[in-house]
């Protein structure tokens, strides 16, 4: 389980460097490959163990063609899905375009959700953490909840 919040800094190549107490479980539980990909509801990235997204992309698939709102998160999420390694100095490449669309700089945040991790801009963190409540409208239940997104 990845857990706990930390503050990173991307490079100018847009390399960040995994903390060092999620590397080993990186290295065992999928070999250092990831899948990075957008968060559909926020303004962050999902990185994803391989094998973890291999599951959610199975779930992805077996969605109604049919469904609109289904549609979107498959365009979204499987179509901006990014291979990525660990390099040798444990640092992950987030490609231009996702950097992008996460509006990531400089300064970030890595924040562990259980089997996966989001990638933050810092200040869109604190003001994603720091929203007056409501702010965020709930939605009620939806088929796509199931997913582990």
């Amino acid at each position: 389980m990845f857990r706990g919040i930390s503050n990173l800094s991307l490079d100018a190549k847009g390399r960040f460097t995994v903390p060092t107490r999620y590397r080993e479980p990186l290295a065992v539980q999928c070999e250092g490959q990831v899948i990075i990909t957008v968060a559909p509801e926020d303004p962050c990235l999902v990185i994803y163990p391989m094998p973890v997204w291999l599951e959610i992309e199975r779930q992805l698939d077996a969605l109604p063609g049919t469904n609109r709102r289904a549609t979107r998160i498959k365009r979204l999420l499987i179509g901006h899905a990014t291979e990525l390694a660990l390099d040798a100095s444990g640092r992950l490449l987030v490609p231009p375009e996702l950097r992008t669309y996460a509006a990531l700089d400089k300064d970030a945040v890595l924040v562990g959700q259980g089997k996966k991790f989001e990638l933050w801009d810092k200040e869109a963190w604190s003001k994603a953490m720091y929203a007056q409540d409501g702010e965020d409208e709930v939605e009620g239940p939806d088929a796509l909840e199931i997913i582990a997104l």
